[in-house]
């Protein structure tokens, strides 16, 4: 009897259905096989999909680079430049932020043209660059010289023209100076209508410019002097006002001597006498050239007749015989009060006043003294003059011979 029904059937089914299939050694060490992955869908492999992929990795691509890039840039902008010495740089007007950067790179002030310019550009400083000649520190970074060319604090240069120069002379230093651009006015402004000063400009500054600023600061100091005047000067005009001063500024460059000279030549007009000042005869001699520096006055220079001779014409002369500066036309506006009318060389520089004819004479008398030991000093030490034709008058050229000639009145 069977216990167990249809057990034998069960058997036999299993094994039916799963026939055991003997294997080799190295079939039985060989690995299965896996679940093989799922298929891609058809939206997996669209061209659209794959194009999408490939731009977005361009950018991030590109986004990495530009990052380096930007990184890189700003350390070169910022580390210090090529140029161990420095040097001047000069932005003409107008000049646009390509050619400054190639500029700089041509003049090895910078490493790079192109940083350069991207550098100025992101900081958004390429229309603020301004003109003008700059001094480029040894080592400047890119960033440095941005900053620099942005301020405008550009090379300075300076021109003086001092007191006592006529016109003449000042122009001529004004067209010396090399770093003045154009031509010279073609008009020479009038004698005395310059100011004496110095000015500071950049280069490329014209000298036009600079014509036209000292004649405008000369005007301006003219009037504000004049309208400040002591209300009893013996002087018609502005014009006469500038014509005097001149000649104070020309006879003495000690400071506190000028407003009693100024008070000697007030006092002489306010008298009619005549002024009698060496430099009148020197400019109606040589004009606005000067007189040479070893050429002395001779008594023949005296007697000649020109129209700024003092010693031969009354009054004042036509025009000024200098530029004078502001403390002239201070000393004339407001003369020391005393009634001098003669003063002559001190022999130190200075001068000595007189009020009347006999201590003027006195005084004129210790100063011929005084050259006569000079004089002969010089022969003990073996000085001599040669080519000389004519002897020069007793009192130079330093406007004493004015007070010696007063006492021969």
């Amino acid at each position: 009897m069977n216990t167990n029904p249809g057990g034998g059937e069960f058997g036999q089914q299993q094994a039916a259905s799963s026939p055991i299939v003997p294997k080799t050694a190295a079939e039985a060490l060989r690995p299965e096989a896996g679940t093989p992955p799922p298929r891609r869908s058809r939206a997996s492999r669209s061209q659209v999909v794959v194009f999408m992929n490939f731009v977005i990795s361009m950018v991030m691509l590109m986004i990495l680079a530009a990052g380096a890039a930007l990184y890189f840039g700003k350390q070169a902008f910022n580390e210090p430049g090529p140029s161990a010495a420095g040097d001047t740089f000069l932005v003409k007007p107008n000049t646009p932020v390509q050619d400054i950067a190639e500029q700089l790179e041509r003049r090895e002030l910078i490493s790079d043209a192109r940083i350069f310019r991207l550098g100025v550009r992101a900081y958004g400083n390429d229309s603020v660059l301004k003109p003008g000649e700059y001094e480029i520190k040894p080592r400047a970074s890119m960033r440095d010289i941005m900053e620099l060319l942005k301020s405008g604090k550009s090379v300075m240069y300076s021109l003086t023209i001092p007191e006592g120069l006529t016109v003449e002379q000042a122009l001529q230093r004004v067209a010396q100076e090399d770093t003045l651009s154009g031509d010279m006015p073609k008009t020479v402004p009038p004698e005395g209508s310059l100011a004496t000063d110095t000015l500071r400009f950049t280069r490329g500054y014209s000298r036009q410019q600079i014509v036209d600023k000292l004649l405008a600061d000369q005007k301006k100091l003219v009037d504000e002097v004049w309208q400040r005047r002591a209300p009893d000067l013996p002087l018609a005009n502005i014009d006469d006002f500038v014509t005097l001063a001149s000649i104070v500024e020309k006879e003495t460059g000690k400071g506190d001597e000028r407003s009693r000279v100024a008070a000697v030549f007030l006092n002489r007009l306010a008298k009619g006498m005549r002024l009698q000042s060496d430099p009148t005869i020197i400019y109606g001699l040589f004009g606005g050239k000067g007189k040479p520096a070893d050429r002395p006055i001779y008594q023949s220079d005296i007697d000649k007749q020109t129209p700024y001779n003092t010693y031969l014409i009354n009054g004042l002369p036509p025009t000024p015989i200098a530029n004078p500066g502001r403390a002239a036309l201070e000393a004339v506006a407001n003369p020391s009060k005393t009634d001098d009318l003669y003063f002559v060389a001190d022999g130190t520089g200075g001068h000595v006043f007189a009020s009347t004819l006999e201590e003027h004479n006195q005084n004129v008398a210790r100063y011929r003294a005084l050259q006569k030991k000079q004089a002969d000093d010089a022969a003990k030490a073996g000085a001599k003059v040669e080519g000389q034709t004519d002897a020069p008058a007793d009192a130079g050229d330093s406007g004493d011979a004015g007070g010696d000639a007063g006492a021969a009145q």
